[in-house]
């Protein structure tokens, strides 16, 4: 899967791409990500002019549709894209979850925009967004981090990127119930002990042990994921 990052700082990604999961996934050709300062594709002499101010007034700096459409573009021109999505990070957009996803790790390319400021020239919006994304009801300083996020999100969910695919389908979220209870060694930790039905060997003991345990940690913490549509 290919990932294409439009951002003001570049360098935020480093420690992220160079580590873990993500680092071995793209060694191993399974994903791609290619980050795209946006300042290279500003209009003007000193190539840095990336926002100004709101027409109508108000506070803060809004980011100018010029370099991101040229972004876009030469995105789509030199990569040869036939399929793709472009996604603003965006406190306003769709909760991220994890369906959400799974539906995204069917995608081809992702052309990902992280936002700033007050948030882009709406005809972006309008033009070349096809869907927008939040973290959450929060906001964070840009869409760098949301997007990094994103990223490690949606490689869980490829083929081969993850050692055991069934890690993968136990997560929280994958399905309706968060996970059950996690032990590993030593058996004994200052008094507090594995219960006796992970020792047994009884695999279908196990699983119904979890299955109920994962219950009760839904309806404890999350009894909305529990609720009909």
């Amino acid at each position: 899967m290919r990932f294409f990052v439009l951002t003001l700082f570049p360098g935020m990604f480093d420690g992220v791409l160079h580590h873990s999961m993500l680092k071995r996934a793209i060694q191993h050709g399974h994903l791609e990500v290619v980050l795209y300062n946006l300042r290279d594709f500003a209009e003007g002499k000193l190539k840095k002019i990336t926002d100004d101010t709101p027409y109508g007034g108000g506070g803060g700096m809004v980011m100018k549709p010029e370099p991101i459409f040229a972004a876009v573009e030469h995105i789509v021109a030199h990569h040869q894209l036939q399929a793709y999505q472009v996604i603003y990070l965006t406190p306003e957009g769709t909760p991220l979850t994890q369906n959400l996803a799974k539906s995204l790790a069917q995608e081809k390319a992702l052309i990902l925009l992280c936002g700033h400021y007050e948030g882009v020239d709406e005809r972006v919006r309008m033009a070349l967004v096809h869907q927008e994304i939040s973290m959450g009801d929060y906001v964070l300083t840009g869409g760098e981090l949301a997007a990094m996020v994103l990223i490690d999100v949606v490689a869980r969910m490829i083929p081969a990127v993850v050692g055991s695919p069934q890690s993968v389908v136990n997560d929280s979220f994958y399905g309706r119930l968060l996970d059950y209870p996690q032990y590993t060694r030593p058996q004994n930790f200052r008094g507090l002990t594995v219960p006796e039905v992970l020792l047994s060997g009884n695999h279908k003991q196990i699983e119904e042990w979890r299955r109920q345990e994962a219950l009760k940690r839904t309806k404890q913490r999350r009894p909305d994921l529990l609720i009909d549509d």
